[in-house]
């Protein structure tokens, strides 16, 4: 017996084994299931229960893992968690640590989806020649995206580089969640009230079909239809197709293919500029040419009287000469206009935009390398003052004031003389040590 009990696992060593065990046997699960028994506590960490109808696991989502979920779980929500397998020593409960967690809701938004683009079509709203064709030279473009994602910034770098000079009217709104759909609806309205804009482009960068779901409300399809602006539709990725994208006068892959296809290239425009001016150089030489040979034919013809002639051939000179003056004029103008041209490409550079910005990130950085170590110095506070209160509630500290735990051959704490008999072995453990015992007697 004793021989048996030196080798047999405590508790906590069975429960430590089990925990590596599951750990190493398990690398990552994917698990489908319902919430149930969710618990937020103070410390952020997500504590809950995956269901179906035959079974059920605890769950854990620790709070630097859980601040990355886009949406707010609750009782009942159907979810997917990528986790690993593990085991909760402290009471032995088989559990998951949930590094990821989505909604499990595709198949029923692509059914819907589905329905409504077979709907719609039906209404003829996909027809090619319901649509408005874009204005070749658009003079007011609107913007109906978000102000801070990364739709609008690719679209203004498509413009700063191709054309810098065509105003931008942006119409603010969000771009996924509940209050989405409203948003793009009154914005598209607004922009037609305003009649500022010759095209509207409406979209975001890409993201799940969850994500990009406002464009695929039936209340924003027929809203852009009803524009009485010509509309762009730029959604996500090349790959995404949205009921926007349908409906819309054109559907561009992405917002930056949205900005080509509306704006002119100004490389282009001053390359038709050189030409023109070069035509013009031509055809003045050419009217030059032709006065001069008529000149010529009149002095053949008019030799007589010489007085005359000669004051006819004077003021062709003149003539020449002024259009000689007129021609250097017209050409320098031309000059200085191109010079301004490359001044203006030269100011609005993207290294002197970038220096601009790189200024600007700086301060932020101190900022935050600032705020970080605050932080930092106040959890070590808080884990400094939570250790003190442990160490004032540990056993241990109750064994060093002289207390001690008297344990059976089990393992089970003594609490009553009833529990034992004589011939018992008993285990005494101390603040230092242990102490193997046999019971003689017992007194009630």
């Amino acid at each position: 017996m004793p021989n048996r009990n030196r080798n047999a696992l405590s508790v906590s060593q069975l429960n430590r084994e089990v925990k590596a065990l599951l750990e190493n046997s398990f690398m990552t699960v994917q698990v489908e299931g319902e919430i149930s028994n969710l618990a937020r506590p103070s410390s952020g960490h997500w504590y809950f229960t995956l269901k179906d109808e035959r079974a059920q696991v605890r769950c854990a989502m620790f709070k630097g893992r859980n601040l990355r979920v886009g949406f707010r779980p609750k009782e009942g929500d159907q979810v997917s968690v990528l986790a690993k397998v593990s085991l909760y020593e402290g009471r032995g409960d088989f559990q998951l640590i949930c590094e990821q967690m989505r909604e499990s809701g595709t198949g029923r938004l692509q059914a819907a989806f589905e329905q409504l683009k077979q709907r719609l079509s039906a209404e003829g709203l996909f027809d090619q020649a319901r649509k408005r064709s874009i204005p070749p030279q658009v003079q007011h473009l609107g913007v109906i995206t978000s102000p801070s994602g990364a739709a609008i910034h690719d679209i203004l770098q498509v413009l700063q580089r191709r054309c810098p000079s065509l105003p931008v009217a942006l119409y603010p709104t969000a771009v996924q969640g509940a209050e989405a759909a409203a948003q793009i609806v009154q914005a598209i309205e607004l922009a037609n009230r305003d009649q500022r804009c010759d095209v509207l482009i409406v979209g975001r960068g890409g993201g799940s079909l969850e994500d990009l779901w406002p464009f695929n409300e039936e209340t924003v399809a027929r809203a852009i239809v009803a524009s009485r602006i010509p509309v762009v539709s730029a959604v996500g990725h090349e790959v995404d197709i949205s009921i926007s994208d349908l409906v819309a006068d054109l559907r561009a892959p992405t917002p930056s293919a949205a900005a080509e296809l509306v704006s002119p290239d100004r490389s282009i425009q001053l390359r038709q500029l050189e030409v023109l001016s070069q035509r013009m150089h031509r055809q003045i030489l050419r009217q030059l040419n032709q006065q001069r040979m008529q000149l010529q034919h009149l002095r053949q013809r008019l030799r007589h009287p010489g007085e005359r002639l000669r004051e006819q051939s004077q003021r062709l000179d003149q003539l020449e000469l002024r259009l000689q003056r007129s021609l250097q004029h017209k050409l320098r103008m031309q000059g200085q206009r191109l010079e301004q041209l490359e001044h203006r490409l030269e100011r609005s550079s993207p290294q002197r935009l970038l220096a601009r910005k790189q200024a600007l990130l700086t301060p932020l950085q101190q900022r935050l390398n600032t705020g970080m170590q605050r932080l930092l110095k106040h959890k070590q506070e808080q884990l400094s003052a939570q250790m003190r209160q442990l160490h004032g509630v540990s056993p241990l500290a109750t064994l060093e004031r002289g207390y001690a735990i008297v344990q059976d051959s089990e393992g089970q704490a003594v609490t009553s003389s009833q529990q034992l008999k004589a011939g018992d072995q008993l285990v005494t453990q101390l603040h230092q040590g242990r102490v193997f015992s046999t019971v003689e007697r017992t007194d009630d």
